[in-house]
């Protein structure tokens, strides 16, 4: 049989059998069989012969598989059928796979080291046959294509070289030459059984869920987005329910003074009542505390005047449970800063303008 056409046949019937995805890296540990031709080197004297194989492997890396294989054959001698020689032995191979995406084929490259057993029986004088048993180092290198493990089962193809170097053989052929080594030329078809269940590939956790509206408040205003129909509310103002800025006026009218005066009136104690509800209400609210008075008197008067007045609603608030770090003040603006004429056009006295200008007032600063 020509050695060439066989290998062809065999590559060939492998590539165009199999079609599947790309190999994953599978390190599960595996089985190998395969059977193939034994191509004897020609100074063996011995005949061409069939071989089995029988092995145990995995993969180490995407690329690199590692095999431990036995093997056996008997091909006996072409000039003596009646003389036996057989040879078995075993070898550690690495694998180097072309991994290709999308092909459920792939080439390697084999390299093996190994020991392999010859038994071999020759003609001697007298009616005993003389025997030979020996083992010596042997060395494999390969091409091969091997399946994706899609099918449960692999398929592999293989051509290789191997040295045997056996330095002993009785073969007559060799006519006292000292052969050292031999080479034989191995084609085979095999299958590859992976032990176990295929690795389940692991599956990414799924992002995690978009925060709803209700959990976010983007412009940090206490009001959750879902809520917020202002969502450009700035830090510092006072913001309603809805997320949107509540303009906040404390009117004070009504909390004015007696003419030279800096102490409460009963009708502006419940007006003061009803400004501290307000702030406890917005307890982001800062206001400050002013005091006036009227243009009777000196500058200088009306200047102590006005701090005494803005003094007592300060510690009106104060003790009414508004903390003193929300509160400007106290501050007397004296005279400077009327609300309504002092006097009249006529340069006469105005006592209801007065009257109005002797007051206190909350500003909001925020």
């Amino acid at each position: 049989m020509n050695k060439k056409i066989l290998t062809a046949a065999l590559l060939g019937g492998l590539a165009m059998a199999q079609a599947a995805s790309a190999q994953d890296f599978d390190d599960r540990w595996y089985l190998t069989g395969s059977a193939g031709f034994n191509f004897q080197d020609s100074d063996r004297g011995t005949n061409d012969a069939p071989f089995v194989t029988l092995g145990l492997g995995k993969f180490i890396s995407p690329n690199w598989s590692l095999d431990g294989e036995l093997n056996y054959q008997n091909p006996n001698f072409d000039d003596n059928q009646d003389l036996n020689w057989s040879q078995y032995g075993g070898d550690i191979s690495a694998r180097y796979h072309f991994i290709q995406e999308g092909r459920g084929w792939n080439p390697y490259l084999r390299f093996g080291v190994g020991y392999q057993k010859s038994e071999e029986e020759f003609s001697q004088p007298g009616p005993v046959l003389g025997e030979r048993k020996d083992g010596n180092f042997s060395a494999i290198v390969g091409v091969g294509l091997q399946t994706t493990f899609d099918k449960a089962v692999a398929v592999r193809a293989e051509v290789g070289y191997r040295g045997d170097f056996d330095d002993k053989s009785y073969n007559p052929t060799l006519n006292g030459r000292d052969e050292s080594w031999f080479g034989d030329l191995l084609a085979s078809v095999g299958v590859v059984i992976p032990l176990g269940p295929a690795p389940v590939a692991a599956v990414a956790p799924p992002p995690p869920a978009a925060p709803s509206c209700a959990d976010l408040d983007d412009d940090g205003d206490g009001v959750n987005n879902c809520d917020d129909k202002c969502p450009n509310s700035q830090p510092g103002q006072t913001i309603g329910p809805d997320g949107c800025p509540v303009p906040v006026s404390i009117d004070l009218k009504g909390v004015n003074f007696d003419f030279d005066k800096s102490t409460l009136r009963p009708d502006a104690v419940a007006i003061l009542s009803e400004a501290t509800q307000i702030l406890v209400r917005y307890p982001d609210l800062r206001v400050e505390v002013a005091g006036h008075t009227d243009s009777k008197g000196t500058d200088e008067y009306n200047q102590k005047l006005s701090e005494r007045r803005a003094t007592a609603v300060y510690d009106y608030l104060t003790s009414n449970g508004v903390a003193a770090s929300r509160l400007v003040g106290p501050i007397g603006y004296g005279e400077s800063r009327p609300i309504a004429p002092n006097t009249n056009p006529d340069g006469s006295d105005n006592p209801e303008g007065r009257a109005k200008n002797r007051r206190t007032e909350l500003n909001v600063q925020n």
